[in-house]
């Protein structure tokens, strides 16, 4: 789960790691007092949407007065934002981050992930802050240093200031620099986050060290015990098929494509995206209805795939091993009746009680067409769409 970027910040604040002053604004009326609030003669007005490359899209603008705040705060406003993370689509900015303006002397960037291959956190810094970080590490990869830390110790002090003299941070600034990245930490485990990026870190003129933006993703198996950061999330933001999936347990994710996709397991369900462009279709979605799925389940499935317009055929994939064959196939029935199917559908069961399953369906009534293999599945639903 993804939050924006001043509630980023103010999570921050709360739990004393350095951000600069700032309040969200929805109107320009509100951006005007938010910067009368505001002890400084410069404003950031900053597009608040789920994306990366807002600065290099126009949306963030640097106001040397209150009327420059109105003036950006109504352009920003309404207005569809297209950064290279947005896709071409873009996104509409419905909210702005009004803040203080700050001495940059120099930028930074620091990051901490979680590393699967060793199951450790990392801190990652570079001194090529203001930098996609993807950027740095295809040019010039020796600019980032990384620091694994071991899950019972946590990250030590001397692990924070290696980083920081790493990465040239001004000697006198080492500790201020060390105590934020402590802290940067401390907040990435208490709110059980899975990616923070403070990009830039920057070092001010009065010799301050603070976040100048911040990226927050969140493990979403954790927001049961993370209440707090639940209610910061913004539906807005979300595809709507993506927010029903989840009502339901379902994994779904919207892709481009016209060939919809039902699959019990993440691995067969990449394998199958796999053979249905192999064939030369385009899969329009990723969905695992997982391996406990019931009737009911399979039935919102299907309806979530349908309420795609693109979706002009449906691709059925099951291997039932937890899973049942019959249960898969009396959901397919009842979604194929309820939502009155208009589109191609190709069945491939294999697996528990895989006969049943296909005699349900052959004595539906309806026109499945049943495939022998994934392969067979996934030529006959490109013929079908094609």
């Amino acid at each position: 789960m993804n939050i924006h970027e001043y509630q980023g910040k103010e999570i921050l604040r709360n739990n004393g790691v350095p951000v600069p002053n700032g309040q969200v604004a929805f109107t320009p009326d509100e951006a005007v007092e938010a910067a009368k609030t505001l002890n400084s003669s410069v404003y950031v007005v900053k597009a608040q949407i789920h994306a990366g490359g807002r600065g290099k899209a126009g949306g963030v603008k640097i106001a040397k007065s209150i009327d420059e705040v109105r003036t950006y705060a109504e352009e920003l406003l309404g207005k569809t934002l297209v950064t290279h993370q947005t896709g071409p689509e873009g996104k509409e900015v419905k909210r702005l981050l009004v803040e203080e303006g700050c001495d940059i002397k120099k930028e930074y960037y620091v990051g901490l992930v979680l590393d699967r291959a060793t199951s450790q956190v990392v801190l990652m810094a570079s001194e090529e802050g203001g930098t996609e970080i993807e950027e740095v590490a295809e040019a010039t990869p020796e600019k980032i240093f990384k620091e694994y830390i071991d899950p019972v110790v946590g990250l030590t002090g001397f692990q924070a200031r290696r980083i920081a003299f790493n990465i040239n941070i001004p000697k006198e600034l080492v500790n201020k620099a060390a105590k934020f990245m402590l802290g940067l930490y401390n907040v990435y485990i208490q709110k059980d986050a899975s990616i923070v990026e403070i990009n830039p870190l920057v070092v001010t003129g009065d010799g301050n060290v603070m976040a100048l933006d911040a990226k927050f993703n969140f493990d979403a198996n954790a927001l049961y015990r993370q209440k707090n950061v639940l209610e910061l999330r913004d539906l807005e933001e979300e595809d709507q098929k993506e927010i029903e999936a989840s009502k339901y347990d379902l994994s779904y994710i919207s892709l481009d494509g016209n060939i919809g996709c039902m699959v019990n397991g993440a691995g067969l369900a990449m394998a199958t995206m796999d053979i249905v462009k192999h064939y030369g279709g385009d899969p329009a979605n990723f969905l695992d209805v997982g391996g406990g799925a019931t009737a009911e389940k399979v039935t919102e499935a299907f309806k979530i795939i349908l309420s795609d317009e693109n979706v002009k055929g449906i691709f059925v994939n099951i291997f039932g091993g937890i899973m049942k064959c019959d249960i898969i196939a009396e959901g397919v029935v009842e979604a194929a009746k309820q939502v009155e199917l208009k589109v191609p559908l190709v069945v491939r069961l294999e697996g528990t009680n895989v006969d049943l399953g296909k005699k349900i369906l052959s004595e539906s009534g309806l026109n499945i067409i049943a495939a022998q293999s994934m392969a067979d599945g996934a030529q006959k639903i490109v013929e079908q769409v094609g």
